[in-house]
């Protein structure tokens, strides 16, 4: 009998409850690769002021979307298509970086199991050291605590995988098919934005959006114009630009009057598809006058994300 191979999937995280909240939200502001704030010692102290100020709101945000996020289900989900995709030879696990199961707590059930070889698999397309970066060097810290040796491979980007591409433009075709003339529409690619300051310093990131965008469009055979913009600015520094909200309100000023917003960046509904494109920017929308919003669907398990992952994995298997 072969020995089985983990599978360590590699996700963000979200709140599981309302209670919740606050501890994912102080999990993320004292994260150094994503946000410096003052000196490492301060940072703790200066984030919690932080946090007990952003938490309420943050808190009606997910009672508005059924008082949790599902990302936890739906990395499952994936989790189980993909084990199911590969066969018995191997298990999957999760790590969220800001919730439950941590890293720690994931390679701990990995070493139970009695596995040995671990492949980890970033579920970020899109490399940034404020993503999958921080997932990785978390995972450094714990590997380097653990007393077990494990033998890992990892894969941290896939933004131009080609069934990747195919998933994510068939998501785009299922959106488009909701209007009564595609050419009509603009489609808004809508990334997670960062700090410009990341860009300047080499980070990949904005780059991967742009092939993704590039390569959608290709395979659509750019139909309709489309668009790059960013959402999710988290402080006042400067970050990548245009926003989505300004996006919007020039398309609204151009006359535009049917968008469809495509989530990039993001592999599983969160609260930045479900409350923040799906309820504050079609609010913003309709008050700007845009008389028909629509979001394309997420990945989640579509089976053609499946098989892309499965293909990231047989590859690092069998190079």
């Amino acid at each position: 009998m072969a020995e089985k191979t983990a599978l360590l999937l590699l996700q963000m995280g979200g709140p599981d409850s309302i209670a919740a909240v606050e501890p994912f939200l102080m999990n993320l502001f004292t994260d150094r690769d994503i946000i410096k704030i003052g000196p490492s010692l301060l940072q703790p102290f200066i984030a919690r002021r932080i946090v007990k100020k952003r938490a309420p709101k943050v808190a009606q945000h997910y009672r508005e979307i059924g008082g949790k996020s599902p990302i936890r289900e739906l990395t499952d989900a994936q989790g189980q298509g993909l084990q199911a995709l590969l066969g018995d030879d191997y298990r999957y696990f999760v790590a969220m970086r800001y919730s439950r199961p941590s890293t720690l707590e994931a390679l701990a059930a990995i070493k139970k199991a009695g596995i040995q070889r671990i492949i980890v698999l970033s579920l970020y397309p899109h490399y940034s050291k404020a993503t999958t970066g921080s997932s990785l060097n978390e995972l450094s810290r714990v590997l380097s605590q653990a007393g077990n040796r494990f033998q890992v491979t990892c894969i941290d980007r896939f933004y131009d995988h080609p069934i990747y591409i195919k998933a994510l433009t068939e998501k785009v075709r299922e959106g488009l098919a909701q209007f009564p003339d595609p050419s009509q529409v603009q489609i808004l690619f809508s990334a997670h934005s960062l700090p410009q300051s990341f860009i300047d310093e080499g980070d990949p990131y904005l780059e991967h959006i742009q092939t993704t965008v590039r390569l959608v469009m290709e395979q659509l055979g750019n139909a309709s114009p489309h668009h790059l913009c960013f959402q999710s600015k988290a402080s006042r520094v400067k970050w990548l630009e245009p926003s989505t909200e300004a996006t919007l309100k020039r398309l609204a000023g151009e006359g535009r009057k049917e968008i469809l917003m495509v989530p990039l960046s993001f592999v599983s509904d969160h609260i930045e598809t479900l409350h923040e494109i799906d309820i504050q920017y079609a609010e913003e929308a309709k008050s700007l006058g845009i008389e028909r919003f629509v979001r394309s669907p997420s990945l989640n398990s579509s089976p053609l994300f499946l098989e892309c992952l499965a293909d990231l994995v047989r590859r690092v298997v069998t190079p």
